[in-house]
């Protein structure tokens, strides 16, 4: 059930793509979206270290940086609002400021999806290694997300990356309790050269299959590091589903860094859970 629905406005390319998939989302299921932007001044202030004699430079330059996250912030901000009059939603607007992750974790405790950006979270186009942010709110707990491509597309047919272990079976069980897409296609597929392949995705199709999903399935050997998004685009997939867990090391998620992979490469909306 999608009733209550997160939407980052983080002054991105991506974001005129989050807000469509939120207000889409938002007007298929009766939800209230929430869109949320937050300021962190003390990050877009931040410059790094400042030669003698360049002060007043490193001055202006924060300066410019305020002013053009700002810039964006309010375009942002007016596309949501009209988004949502247009779909006539129940929305609310949160504009925060402070710690962008502590804020956005905090709002995202009561919702059943927050949407944000393949790369970026509240950057604005001024603050460098906008991915750390997202991969930091991963490794925080951040999910379920449906983490959207720069360019939308509708989402009809959907691969789902399973191989067994709890944390991918997690995000397939998440996926069809949203169930934010009813009646799209479904392929599951396995990577790798498990001898118990076919049971699992016999399992996991039928698992499918009784929720109402028109399923079908794929093993391919390799590494998925390189199989998956080729798969997802030999296929022509819309969205990619596959589970996500911190380790000891930030970005080492589930299937070793090949969900890391594809949210630095991919083109298509992926949908993260555990």
């Amino acid at each position: 059930m999608l009733k209550r629905i997160l939407v980052a406005l983080s002054g991105s390319p991506f974001t005129t793509s989050a807000i469509r998939h939120a207000t889409e989302l938002g007007a298929g299921h009766h939800a209230r979206v929430f869109g949320v932007t937050v300021t962190d001044l003390e990050r877009l202030e931040d410059i790094g270290p400042v030669p003698v004699g360049a002060a007043a430079a490193a001055h202006a330059l924060a300066e410019h940086r305020l002013a053009t996250a700002r810039e964006a912030l309010e375009i942002s901000i007016n596309e949501f609002t009209a988004a949502c009059q247009t779909a006539k939603l129940d929305s609310t607007l949160y504009m925060e400021e402070g710690d962008c992750l502590e804020k956005f974790m905090s709002l995202s405790r009561y919702s059943d999806l927050t949407v944000i950006g393949l790369r970026g979270l509240f950057e604005y186009g001024v603050v460098q290694n906008p991915r750390d942010t997202i991969l930091k709110a991963i490794a925080r707990g951040l999910r379920p997300i449906l983490a959207v491509a720069e360019q939308y597309r509708p989402v009809k047919r959907v691969m789902v990356a399973y191989n067994g272990s709890i944390e991918s079976a997690k995000a397939m069980k998440s996926f069809v309790w949203i169930n934010a897409w009813p009646g799209v296609e479904v392929r599951v597929i396995c990577i790798g050269d498990k001898r118990d392949v076919p049971g699992l995705l016999a399992d996991a199709s039928e698992y499918f299959t009784e929720h109402g999903y028109s399923t079908d399935s794929e093993h391919r050997a390799g590494d998925p590091h390189k199989e998956l998004l080729k798969a997802a685009g030999e296929w022509k997939a819309d969205m990619i589903v596959m589970g996500a867990t911190s380790r000891s090391k930030l970005g080492r998620l589930i299937w070793g860094d090949t969900a890391l992979d594809v949210l630095e490469n991919s083109t298509i909306p992926v949908f993260l859970s555990q």
